[in-house]
């Protein structure tokens, strides 16, 4: 099933003029206080359902909601899976918040953070290297973990989707420090 997406510009203008809309920000609570669009509500990935959007949004019947991350993969995933559960206008802005942040639309700025990717990276690196040099140092057979790693970027590639980046999203370090969401939908 085909998710539809839109450039960043005609969503906020839409967002402006229709009380029915919602945005909708899927990344780490850590990474949307770093930055993130004006208006958006937070709900990670990870926690993403009908139900979970409901008591967020109130009633989503006929309502557009825009679904933005850091660069669109995990607003296309979320958008997928409520789409497939019967969400019925469900977007996903092109290019997430960097390519919201360069069209010049409103942004709120808090504190810096590592975002998800970054961390997948250094965590994914750091099992391979480990891998070789336990391999060398204690046992060849422990090579297996850099080989495992390795599949499972080779997985998450075909796939687009990350078990690692899901698992480093619910990691203490990603989680919001404070309590509630402030930011709220159009009613």
């Amino acid at each position: 099933m085909s998710v539809k997406t839109v450039m960043p510009k005609s969503a906020f203008e839409d967002l402006q003029s229709n009380s029915q809309a919602c945005l909708v920000d899927v990344r780490t609570p850590v990474e949307f206080d770093e930055i993130h669009a004006d208006g958006a509500r937070l709900i990670p990935l990870d926690r993403i359902s009908v139900d979970r959007l409901k008591g967020e949004v109130g009633d989503i019947a006929g309502r557009r909601i825009y679904f933005i991350c850091r660069s669109g993969q995990r607003a296309t995933q979320a958008a997928k899976q409520l789409t497939e559960a019967g969400i019925e206008d469900a977007q996903v802005i092109v290019g997430g918040t960097v390519a919201w942040e360069q069209d010049g639309l409103p942004v709120t700025r808090g504190r810096a953070a590592m975002s998800l990717e970054r961390q997948v990276r250094i965590a994914a690196g750091s099992l391979v290297v480990l891998g070789v040099i336990l391999s060398l140092a204690v046992h060849p057979w422990l090579i297996g973990l850099s080989a495992f790693v390795g599949a499972g970027l080779v997985f998450a590639g075909i796939t687009d989707t990350c078990g690692m980046g899901m698992l480093l999203a619910k990691m203490p370090w990603n989680q919001r420090r404070g309590t509630g969401n402030p930011q709220a939908c159009s009613v």
